[in-house]
């Protein structure tokens, strides 16, 4: 059986990304979503999500770019002066390997953000996380250990193909192989540990769109068993660019999630999200 997630991340980050997950629900190949805790429109996603039944709905843990659930006066270690979490997500895994982040501290937090999620009746079918920290060693054992306790059963592991999309040379292949190397250590501790991950992972990592073309040739392709696409959508990049400070085209991927030419070239797949490991 051939089995397509396609999983739009940053769900309660901003208002018109909420609304491109509920337009993809209704119009598209969309049925898996993951919500930002700390995100400004976080209780629309989760009233969108209450009434929407086929959004999967997970729990896109996140320690960096973006705003933390706790206090900052909690967590020192993972905050600006600001009160914020740091933009650079190369900055945070230096700062991790080289002690200067306080793992009790990362608990505290991802703890408070998955508590809030469940708290606003969400029951997350899955984690995965902002920029993929979740791989990151130290930080994906606290975030299996809360998995575990929290009963969630599926995990991302972002083991996306090495060249995909516009390649950016040596500095750009050395953190795909880096990624590549921990989401598959990442997996297999997740296996260990009883938590399941998609067979296969799809998306471009760098931040390049998933476009009607792309997102075709990934559903024309699949393989047996499941695979998972990672996208952000969203309705209006003149507004979601400059408010999410990311040059991403949002548009483009509401587009394809919605296409005809994508039902069509699942013709033998079926389009899910992370319930579906459980079957």
């Amino acid at each position: 059986m051939k089995r397509m997630i396609v999983n739009a991340d940053d769900f309660g980050r901003h208002a018109l990304i909420n609304r491109a997950v509920e337009c993809g629900v209704q119009s598209g190949v969309l049925r898996s979503a993951t919500v930002m805790a700390g995100g400004a429109a976080f209780d629309d996603a989760a009233e969108l999500a209450r009434r929407t039944p086929a959004l999967g709905v997970g729990v896109h843990l996140t320690l960096v770019n973006g705003n933390p659930v706790l206090p900052a006066a909690e967590i020192p270690s993972l905050v600006t002066e600001e009160g914020v979490f740091c933009d650079n997500h190369t900055l945070f895994a230096v700062r991790l390997l080289r002690g200067q982040i306080n793992l009790d501290e990362v608990r505290a937090e991802l703890a408070a953000q998955l508590r809030r999620v469940e708290a606003a009746g969400i029951r997350p079918t899955h984690a995965d996380s902002h920029q993929h920290m979740h791989v990151l060693p130290g930080v994906i054992d606290v975030v299996l250990d809360l998995c575990a306790a929290a009963g969630i059963p599926a995990m991302r592991a972002p083991r996306a193909p090495i060249f995909a999309g516009h390649f950016g040379g040596i500095g750009q292949l050395v953190g795909r192989v880096g990624l590549s190397v921990l989401a598959r250590r990442a997996a297999a501790k997740a296996r260990r540990c009883g938590i399941r991950t998609p067979d296969r992972f799809a998306g471009i990592v760098a931040g390049e769109a998933v476009d009607t073309a792309a997102l075709c040739g990934i559903a024309a392709s699949l393989g047996e068993g499941t695979t998972e696409v990672m996208v952000h959508p969203g309705t209006d990049n003149a507004v979601l660019i400059p408010d999410c400070r990311w040059d991403h085209d949002f548009e483009a991927e509401l587009h394809a999630v919605c296409a005809p030419e994508v039902r069509a070239a699942l013709a033998d797949a079926e389009p899910v999200n992370f319930r579906a490991l459980g079957v």
